[in-house]
């Protein structure tokens, strides 16, 4: 092992001395390199060698060239590259391919050798690199993709780049953003060869035989990866993005139209597809003579908006289902988002996206999220009995849903309609349990602010009936709470006894009433120390906070400093697992001041 290191420190004794000759190192910072390297180099040949080692290495040396770098621009000296540079990025490639060979899987590892390659100007080697990778991992598409965009962008071969993609589709067949890519790239040929011969064209340089194909100059090349694509993967969502992106070029006019007639012909039993073909009347062109004023320009607006609209109905009567409504109803409500100075414009935007809602409504195909702007647009516009009928209405329709109960349930209450106790009942009864709470929190709410006590005290006896223990922990908490509000400490401490014993139980009902306790003018150190009993029977086993607590109570004013002792004692012999550790902690900083 001895000999190799020395072999490949005497192999950089070259580069060192032009270093030290030209002045860019000085003779002590020569012998620091040889000897970082040395100690890198044995690290690299041990039996067991850890990846860690091989990143630390070209680190060091790839920072060794970053300093090369800022050290000719400062003294401005710029030759012999091939005598210092060109043996170190050698080298750093020489051991990212040990380093991948021996971690093969690491495509992390793979991608920072490319990183290197592309900022020292090794393109050559990227190719390399991404043969070797992709002979390991030609299961990631994004791999294929980003080694062809490296050859069409770094080598300038779209040759090179069509073939990784073909290649890619050997391995992907069904891979949409393969395909997309793909089409983009020939696209961007097309392109560049357009450039070519305009620049040609505009020199008036004879090009001999040479002719540039029309077929190719006119995206025909794209148009094939078009129809292979669609072939296999049929979805209106794929053909439309292969069309955003032949937009992009000025050139594929008759490409769009073909694709757009595809779309047309083939995916209209899709929602997205009268989506695109609706949002596409939003780009046709206006009249000059109208667009001068405000009013003009929301006039046109208005048009182009009730041309979506007609696309959107005319697909309705072929596909009345709740995605095509929910398309229907976004459109709207985001028109009437946008902000316009034109009154009458706002009007006329709100008043389709009601009519649209009502309709959809009508027909059982509204979701539910769309009640809630519904109802927030009839409220702003003060119909107050609609928004009442609506509420009522849309827990028929969704009756098992929380979040529609709870929305109705609000704007009943904030109206003053209804019958709320009965349907506080009857959505508790139609909504699955172990998803109500939200709706005895809201039962809770308005029963404390328009009920007699006596009536909010028995919601809380029905919820601490509850068979879910989520909510019967919750309404134990509220319940004590509420007692303390309205019948002071001791029908707090009265509720506390009579729910102690009832499980389950929550670590915040014990310390709730701690609290209270702690709060009177005279707290009695005898009550907090059968609240942090009965808690600790509870939850001793693995709270180590709990006990903490219970040390510091017997630490302060009121307690016992000499009881801490034992409570330290109890504390090790009942805690569980990792809590005993924190416990420790805890406990010797407490001990020291520190807690």
């Amino acid at each position: 092992m001895a000999e190799i290191v020395q072999q490949r420190i005497e192999d950089r004794i070259p580069e060192l001395e032009q270093l030290e000759r030209v002045g860019l190192f000085t003779k002590k910072e020569v012998k620091s390199i040889v000897k970082k390297v040395t100690a890198l180099e044995y690290k690299l040949h041990r039996l067991i060698v850890n990846k860690e080692d091989f990143i630390a290495y070209i680190q060091y040396e790839i920072n060794v060239l970053e300093l090369i770098k800022k050290r000719r621009g400062h003294i401005n000296y710029h030759f012999k590259r091939e005598e210092i540079e060109f043996p170190i990025i050698h080298r750093i490639n020489s051991i990212f391919r040990r380093a991948t060979k021996k971690w093969k899987d690491d495509v992390q590892l793979w991608l920072s050798h490319v990183a290197f390659c592309k900022k020292w100007e090794t393109k050559s080697q990227i190719s390399k690199v991404f043969a070797s990778m992709l002979a390991i991992h030609p299961d990631k598409p994004a791999l294929w993709i980003m080694a062809a965009k490296s050859e069409l962008e770094d080598r300038n071969s779209s040759e090179s780049a069509r073939h990784l993609f073909l290649r890619a589709l050997r391995f992907h067949p069904d891979n949409k953003k393969v395909y997309q890519e793909y089409f983009r790239m020939e696209l961007l040929h097309c392109e560049k060869l357009r450039k070519q011969k305009e620049e040609l064209e505009k020199a008036d340089m004879d090009l001999g035989e040479y002719e540039f194909s029309p077929e190719i100059l006119s995206g025909k090349l794209a148009e094939v990866v078009y129809k292979d694509a669609t072939a296999k993967i049929k979805e209106a969502e794929f053909v439309i993005s292969l069309l955003n992106i032949a937009a992009i070029f000025d050139f594929t006019k008759e490409l769009q139209d073909s694709i757009l007639q595809d779309l047309q012909a083939n995916h209209t039993e899709d929602s997205l597809t009268w989506d695109f073909m609706a949002k596409r009347e939003l780009e046709a062109p206006g009249v000059d003579e109208e667009l001068h004023t405000a009013k003009g320009r929301a006039l046109d607006i208005n048009r182009r908006e009730e041309r979506c609209c007609q696309v959107y109905e005319e697909g309705l009567k072929s596909l009345n289902t709740e995605p095509m409504w929910t398309r229907y109803v976004v459109f709207c409500l985001e028109r009437l988002k946008r902000k316009t100075n034109v009154q009458e414009l706002k009007d006329k935007r709100q008043e389709r996206l009601l009519e649209v809602l009502q309709r959809a409504h009508d027909s059982s195909l509204l979701k539910e999220n769309f009640y809630k702007n519904w109802l927030e647009i009839l409220l702003s516009s003060g119909h107050t009995e609609a928004a009442a009928s609506l509420a009522l209405s849309a827990t028929q329709r969704y009756n098992q849903s929380v979040s529609v109960w709870s929305l109705c349930l609000q704007t009943l209450r904030h109206l003053g309609c209804g019958d709320m106790a009965k349907l506080f009942h009857d959505a508790l009864t139609h909504v699955n349990p172990k998803e109500s709470l939200p709706l005895w929190q809201l039962q809770l709410q308005w029963s404390m602010a328009d009920q007699s006590a006596e009536e909010t005290e028995a919601i809380f006896k029905r919820g601490l009936l509850s068979s879910v223990p989520a909510i019967a922990m919750e309404m134990k908490e509220l319940y004590l709470d509420w007692s303390y509000s309205v019948g002071g400490y001791k029908k707090a401490r009265k509720t506390f006894t009579s729910l102690q014993e009832n499980r389950p139980l929550s670590k915040k009902f014990f310390t709730s009433m701690i609290q209270i306790e702690k709060e009177q003018e005279t707290p009695k150190i005898n009550n907090l120390r059968d609240y942090y009993e009965r808690a600790l029977q509870e939850f001793g086993a693995a709270d180590d906070d709990l006990w903490l607590q219970y040390i510091q109570e017997e630490m302060g004013a009121l307690g016992q400093p000499e009881n801490c002792a034992k409570i330290h004692w109890r504390a090790m012999k009942f805690l569980e697992g990792e809590s005993v550790e924190r416990f420790t902690s805890k406990y010797t900083l407490l001990q020291t001041g520190h807690l």
